[in-house]
């Protein structure tokens, strides 16, 4: 045991001192809380510029009723002609043209919009969504309809789910927690897991091992190394949570005061709560709307994330363990890293198929493909952590988590036969009968 720890502490201090594990962890949390924040951030200052539009409509009696301005898009109606308003275009004035043939109604693809360059996604649609609500309403109104009326029988259900004991979820935030969390463990035992296969290697081929196995075990090396790593990727995982968290807070307090300060500026939330009081007496919305960045922390908070939290770092190691076992007998049975191709694809197998099962099983977590998943040690790590987020029954949870322990002891045994002969093996081409005899060897 004692040789098992110095070997441990050996590679965990050689690869946490290495400047790209902490380059890694200082800009990893900042590209993550980028990704975070960066969505949130475009959808804020996206529409800050007001679009003007120079009209020329062939009916300049009906021109006010059918293109309203709105906040994102000024109409100025003109009753020149075309060609004079392409003639005196003023980019600095006007985003662009809009033709309006006289048969707009019954020929709503005859509307054109001229540009200097080639029209932005946003002006065309902005523009798409006046004209069809202004022709939808003008059909309405042949036919008698009130436009008013049908909008206040309109509903919208916002469906909630809960537990017999009456507690609220989230399906779609647990969909989400789940899949990132299984992502997780997929890209951690692929990233640390060939790391040590390559290390195997490289000890190997620069003939290192031999000194080193005339003082410890095979069997201990083989620990030593998988247990060192596991720890400098738990290092860097822990490190990530911890600053992802402190600089998305801090970074998401500072992007709600600058958009709350904008809004204040631009007077925008007036408008809202008028909008709010007029739909409200249709009928359409209650006054007691919950507010939707209230809901959804509201949904986090019911997200048992403690025990996400506990099952992740389970999992990421009970998994890591079980795969760099089979990936340290790959780097042990080849001379380098060209030939491990042929016995990757056996292993990492079981991976990409929970991965790509993940997908199937987040739709219905209870089912039969589901359970079996998540209780298989190969698969289990990635499955498991998606199901963890609906809810998991103890103790499917405490039999998965114990076949996984079974799964790497069994697997670490099979793996330590293989690692002990082909860790001082060279020049020899290994086949997968070579292997299945070094399973069995006596000696």
């Amino acid at each position: 045991m004692h040789k098992i720890l110095l070997i441990l502490q050996r590679e965990y201090l050689t690869r946490v001192r290495k400047k790209s594990f902490i380059v890694m962890t200082l800009v990893g949390p900042i590209l993550m809380a980028g990704l975070i924040l960066a969505p949130a951030l475009i959808a804020a200052y996206s529409s800050d510029q007001e679009m003007r539009v120079q009209v020329i409509d062939q009916h300049p009696e009906i021109i006010r009723s059918v293109l309203p301005s709105n906040d994102q898009i000024t109409f100025i109606h003109s009753v020149i002609s075309l060609d004079s308003a392409k003639n005196t275009f003023d980019p600095d004035r006007y985003d662009g043209i809009l033709f309006l043939p006289a048969d707009l109604i019954r020929n709503p693809g005859g509307a054109m919009l001229f540009t200097e360059s080639k029209a932005s996604l946003n002006l065309a649609t902005q523009i798409e969504s006046v004209l069809e609500r202004q022709i939808e309403e003008d059909k309405l109104k042949s036919q008698g309809i009130n436009r008013d009326l049908l909008e206040s029988a309109k509903t919208s259900v916002d469906l909630k789910t809960l537990s017999l004991s009456g507690e609220e979820s989230s399906a779609e935030l647990a969909s989400v927690v789940g899949l990132m969390a299984g992502a997780l463990i997929y890209i951690f035992i692929f990233l640390y897991g060939v790391q040590v296969m390559r290390g195997v290697i490289e000890e190997k081929t620069s003939r290192i091992v031999e000194v080193i196995i005339s003082s410890v075990k095979p069997f201990e090396l083989m620990m030593g190394k998988i247990i060192g790593i596991a720890l400098v990727g738990l290092t860097q995982f822990l490190l990530w949570i911890t600053l992802t968290g402190l600089i998305a807070g801090s970074a998401g307090n500072l992007i709600r005061s600058m958009v709350l300060q904008q809004n204040i500026e631009q007077g925008s939330q007036q408008p809202q709560n008028s909008q709010v009081e007029k739909l409200a007496e249709l009928g359409t919305i209650e006054q007691t709307t919950e507010n939707p960045v209230n809901k959804i922390l509201n949904q986090f908070s019911r997200i048992n994330f403690g025990l996400i939290l506990v099952c992740f770092l389970i999992y990421f190691l009970g998994g890591y363990l079980l795969y760099s076992a089979l990936f340290a007998a790959i780097g042990s049975a080849v001379d380098n890293e060209t030939e491990t191709q042929q016995f990757m694809l056996p292993v990492t197998i079981p991976l990409i198929i929970s991965f790509i099962a993940a997908q199937t099983v987040i739709q219905d977590p209870e089912s039969s493909l589901g359970f079996w998943l998540s209780i298989f040690p190969l698969t289990s790590p990635i499955i498991m952590m998606v199901r963890i987020a609906f809810g998991v029954p103890a103790w499917e949870l405490a039999l998965s988590i114990t076949l996984l322990i079974g799964g790497f002891i069994l697997t670490t045994a099979l793996a330590g036969r293989i690692y002990r002969t082909g860790i001082l093996l060279y020049g020899k081409k290994v086949t997968y009968k070579e292997l299945y005899r070094w399973l069995f060897y006596k000696g």
